[in-house]
């Protein structure tokens, strides 16, 4: 039974340090009986009291580990609903399927396939998370045999997809230094696996026909001592899996329901590669810890990506670049310069258009708090003396001799005051990025 905010006040220091980021111990006690904190932010709590709270401090969706070292990957830990309440805090792992009935050059060849697969997206260089390996085979030969070559090139976290407990074991004598998740144990395995994951201390996925099944099979696995668990709940439709994942996630934050309060793996498999892109999404915004995924076409992963890096975004902390002086080109004394905010996504939008013009330009990357051009003005973080003191900052009267910078068209009504600030001329550049090409061409002298 989940402890009251009292209960948990009582094995608290009652220092009332503020250390937790709370103005008193019980309010912080009040914070972790509503799963709203962290028990590790209390610095100054006992370890019996840890043990004592771990129940009632732990995530209504549990956090999952897997992989090793800088291939470690983290699932769970989820305490809202919906993003725009707090936060996410790990975002859906990719993994891409190795099948064991592969031909040797084949199977070599999709390892580093899997590899070498990476997107550029904002600034962020994003990789394929983990690799499954898949027993198609029945064979336990066959698997090691695929198990040592995935190992031989890749670092990366596994998945260990076979309901052989033996396959599983055998693989697991390799390989368990890594942390593999293994996958999957059902009604007819569950003791076996079981007994599997205890022995190597590695996370278990747990699959069954509907939840009715999965709740009786948790049970039957928390009561064994598994602690770190995966939920497949095997919906054979795209809907059914919408509502199998959203009852899931209710049922670990609403009520708190501790068997289902895991992270949930899903496969999303079909034939037409549009339908792989529609089920994949639809899995990471409805509310896949851990996706299964058999393609590699860039065409299938980059929309998946692309969604799961927007909803993984911190709506709290925008994505940001580096504030600077960059150069685009054999820039010299003449060349123009233009300014903008840190906001990732305006910088990703008018770099390509500074590029496609080929002229060599400057770009001076104010710092306005990850906030676009128009926002960053309208909350007074990208004013004329903010762009002054980030020219100062940068040394632009060292880079350019002609000392005329030029503003984005939406914020113009700067002009003026910028000029009085900093001393230099100021032009009104294209109000919109794709302008700026024409621009440079035709209008900068």
């Amino acid at each position: 039974m989940a402890l009251t905010g009292l209960d948990i006040y009582r094995l608290l220091p009652k220092t009332n340090c503020k250390k937790c980021g709370s103005p008193t111990c019980l309010a912080f006690a009040m914070k972790l009986a509503m799963k709203k904190a962290l028990l590790s932010n209390c610095p100054d709590i006992t370890e019996d009291a840890k043990k004592a709270l771990a129940a009632a401090s732990r995530p209504p969706i549990a956090t999952v580990a897997f992989g090793s070292g800088d291939n470690k990957i983290e699932t769970g830990g989820e305490t809202v609903l919906f993003r725009h309440e707090k936060t996410f805090y790990h975002q859906a792992a990719i993994a891409v399927t190795v099948e064991d009935t592969l031909a040797e050059g084949d199977l070599t060849a999709r390892i580093r396939s899997i590899e070498d697969a990476s997107f550029e997206r904002v600034g962020q260089h994003i990789v394929i998370d983990m690799i499954a390996l898949v027993n198609s085979s029945s064979s336990v030969e066959k698997f090691i045999s695929a198990l040592d070559k995935i190992m031989a090139v890749s670092r990366k976290a596994l998945i260990l997809v076979s309901e052989d407990a033996k396959a599983i074991e055998e693989a697991l004598k390799k390989c368990a230094d890594k942390k593999p998740l293994i996958c999957a144990a059902t009604s007819a395995n569950l003791k076996e696996m079981c007994q599997v994951a205890k022995t190597y201390k590695v996370p278990l996925a747990l699959k069954a026909s509907g939840l009715d099944e999965l709740d009786k099979i948790a049970k039957e696995a928390a009561s064994s001592g598994i602690e770190e668990l995966v939920l497949d709940p095997g919906p054979a439709t795209l809907n059914q899996a919408l509502n199998a994942f959203t009852q899931i996630r209710r049922l670990g934050l609403k009520k708190n329901y501790r068997t289902l309060g895991y992270p949930i793996i899903s496969f999303a498999r079909d034939n037409d590669k549009y339908r792989v892109v529609q089920k994949a999404c639809t899995f990471i915004a409805k509310y896949t810890g851990l996706i299964v995924l058999d393609s590699l076409e860039r065409d299938v992963l980059l929309p998946i990506i692309t969604l799961r890096q927007n909803i993984y975004t911190d709506p709290q902390k925008p994505v940001t670049v580096e504030p600077k002086l960059y150069s685009f080109g054999p820039v010299d004394e003449k060349s123009p310069l233009l300014v903008t905010t840190n906001f990732s996504l305006t910088f990703y939008t008018v770099t390509p258009e500074i590029e496609a013009s080929k002229i060599p330009t400057y770009l001076l990357v104010a710092d306005s708090e990850g906030m676009s051009v128009l926002t960053a003005w309208a909350a007074e973080k990208f004013t004329p003396e903010t762009i002054t003191e980030t020219m100062k900052k940068f040394d632009a009267e060292k880079a350019v001799s002609h000392k005329k910078i030029i503003i984005p068209g939406y914020v113009s009504v700067l002009s003026g005051k910028l000029e009085d600030a900093s001393g230099w001329s100021v032009l009104v550049g294209p109000k919109e990025a794709s302008g700026i090409p024409k621009y440079l061409k035709e209008v900068w002298q």
